[in-house]
């Protein structure tokens, strides 16, 4: 028997001894939850004692699947996506034992939400470019800024934040990354209404924010190197999981049955081409998780996220003339807080209208094709004027 197969098998008895242990008709929820990362079923890729057994990735799917088939609860993962997707693995590649003790088992369960902390109003596609600024006092940190287009942070208990510490050196010298409690004195979150009617989004200004150094991820200065690691994880989580005939696609087929009238040849062709090409991103994301489960994420990512971005938008595009003036009802443009996007369960105009923000968000569609080009193609970089500049030099 082959050693992934072994694996596989001996994955399967501690699933099923744990369910004796842990009946989910009986069982608490959050003890639930909390007992299945204390026995390595949470991430089996992490180490033993954070949440995993130290298993191929690959592995994965088959705890997954047969948890849900005995009925247990999960750890509602849209609700969580920044903790789990980004703040996770920044943490488990960069975080001190203790960190990674006190901050991954309750952001696993869902008990504590994370928000990202990065983009400002002056630094959004150009990230380096952050004026936030963290002054070291003693122990602690004393931090001053704006945040801005930040997903949840209403709801966030903590939050991934780049802080400039050193104006003095280049701009991508001069960054360290932090864990900020959303709860300190100093935060405030102000929602942004979007054209959906709905405030996701928020911008956050900290006021003298105390940091303790205990909470700094990776080293002084090093704040690029973690960062690039948290931003090559979104790429992969927002673009890199698309099953089949599912997200926007999915829906735009399911109009396409549900409404034989307003079928057209030309129609006909532009869904068979976006349903191939939605394939193909499929098949790629399948290579991509590959690639992930025997070492960190890659620059791949962003082509990833660059063909999710598209394909979103043109499918609900298409499926607004599929539906002609059906398409044009609007259930309800009331500020709500939502507390998670929902693509497939809204009305055709709020998906459309939603979708126009997958090319900004986890990095616009023009910086990733800058990606692409030069970290994935190897293609010549951009001329940047401004990389032997100190950043404090910068005009602004």
């Amino acid at each position: 028997m082959s050693t992934e197969a072994t694996a596989r098998e001996d994955l399967r008895r501690r699933v099923t001894a744990f369910l004796a242990e842990h009946d989910p008709a009986t069982t608490d929820r959050l003890e639930f939850l909390r007992a299945r990362y204390d026995a390595g079923l949470a991430w089996v890729w992490f180490p033993p004692g954070h949440g995993g057994l130290g298993l191929p990735r690959a592995l994965q799917p088959e705890v997954e699947q047969r948890l849900a088939a005995a009925g247990a609860p999960d750890n509602n993962p849209r609700a969580n996506g920044i903790g789990l997707g980004m703040a996770a693995p920044t943490i488990l590649a960069f975080g001190t034992e203790e960190q990674k003790r006190r901050f991954l088992r309750p952001l696993w369960t869902g008990e504590e939400s994370w928000c990202q902390l990065f983009s400002e109003p002056g630094a959004g596609s150009d990230l380096a470019a952050v004026s936030t600024r963290g002054v070291r006092e003693g122990d602690d940190w004393i931090v001053n800024g704006q945040k801005v287009w930040t997903s949840g942070a209403h709801r966030a208990r903590w939050a991934i934040l780049v802080a400039r510490t050193d104006p003095d050196v280049v701009k991508h010298a001069g960054l360290t990354y932090f864990l900020c409690d959303m709860t300190d004195p100093g935060v405030e979150v102000r929602p942004l209404r979007q054209i959906t009617g709905e405030a996701e989004f928020n911008e956050v200004f900290l006021t003298d924010v105390h940091i303790p150094d205990s909470q700094r991820l990776g080293g002084e200065g090093e704040g690029w190197k973690v960062a690039t690691a948290t931003l090559n994880n979104e790429r992969v989580a927002i673009g890199g999981d698309i099953p089949r005939e599912s997200g926007m696609v999915g829906v735009l087929s399911r109009t396409w049955r549900e409404h034989p009238e307003r079928r057209t040849p030309e129609l006909h062709d532009r869904l068979l081409r976006m349903w191939v090409e939605a394939e193909v991103a499929r098949l790629t994301g399948e290579r991509l998780r590959q690639k992930l489960a025997v070492g960190q994420p890659g620059p791949e990512g962003s082509a990833m996220k660059l063909v999710f971005a598209r394909i979103a938008q043109e499918a609900s595009g298409l499926d607004l003339e599929l539906l002609g003036e059906e398409g044009l009802r609007y259930s309800d443009w009331a500020m709500v807080r939502p507390e998670r996007v929902d693509f497939t369960g809204r009305d055709a105009g709020y998906r459309y209208l939603r979708a126009k923000g997958n090319s900004i968000e986890g990095g616009t569609s023009e910086i990733l094709r800058n990606v692409v080009a030069e970290r994935v193609l190897g293609l010549p970089g951009e001329p940047r004027v401004d990389k032997d500049v100190a950043w404090k030099d910068l005009p602004r």
